[in-house]
């Protein structure tokens, strides 16, 4: 094993555990803040963002920018070991969904990523 685990944990084809793939790992753990509902985690109940909540909720401009916030700080806090978040964008639809944009850089290579989570009721 060299770098994180998989997530879903499984075993590689010579039988240890499967290592994950850095860009998707970063992804993945950006998307699991985003839509992990507040207390749904019983060791860490302030874990998470919320976001499908959100979807309704009247979504002004108030609210995306309060949003972006959240976003902002609780990756800061969960992820910020793994990616450093250069950006965030939260925007309103008019067919009610909500589109998060994340622009991050790696911290073990520098390497920039962007990651794109849509929720609609």
């Amino acid at each position: 094993m060299t770098g994180p685990l998989s997530f879903p944990l499984r075993t590689d084809g010579t039988g240890r555990t499967a290592d994950a793939d850095p860009e998707r790992h970063v992804r993945e753990l950006i998307e699991l803040v985003l839509l992990t509902e507040p207390g749904e985690r019983v060791m860490r109940p302030d874990f998470g963002c919320g976001l499908r909540a959100l979807v309704f909720a009247p979504l002004g401009d108030v609210l995306v920018t309060a949003t972006e916030a959240l976003i902002r700080a609780q990756l800061h806090t969960w992820v910020d070991d793994v990616a450093a978040v250069d950006r965030v964008d939260a925007e309103a639809r008019e067919d009610g969904a909500l589109v998060v944009t994340v622009a991050y850089r790696r911290r073990a290579d520098n390497a920039v990523g962007v990651t794109r989570v849509v929720v609609s009721a």
